[in-house]
């Protein structure tokens, strides 16, 4: 018999694993996203391969040609793409 700590556990792992399909998405997502941006505001980057999200709207972006960017949304909501 499981114990209450063994069953929440064991709950927890079972939803994080049933959830990582969808994060891998969604991050699939805000590396495409981010590229798109970086790219529409005239920097070189070939491909987002790391994110780094700070807060909502505010990642650091790595392209695999070993660019950083600083993509956020300003006070007037504007997207900023800043070299880093």
């Amino acid at each position: 018999m499981k114990t209450p700590a063994t069953a929440l556990a064991t709950a927890i792992l079972t939803a994080a694993w049933l959830a990582a399909p969808a994060l891998a998405a969604a991050d699939e997502a805000t590396r495409k996203d981010l590229f798109t941006v970086i790219t529409l505001h005239g920097f070189p980057c070939g491909e987002v391969v790391s994110v780094t999200t700070r807060a909502e709207n505010d990642h650091i972006a790595t392209c695999k040609d070993a660019n950083r960017y600083h993509v956020f949304l300003n006070a007037e909501g504007r997207v900023v793409v800043e070299r880093q």
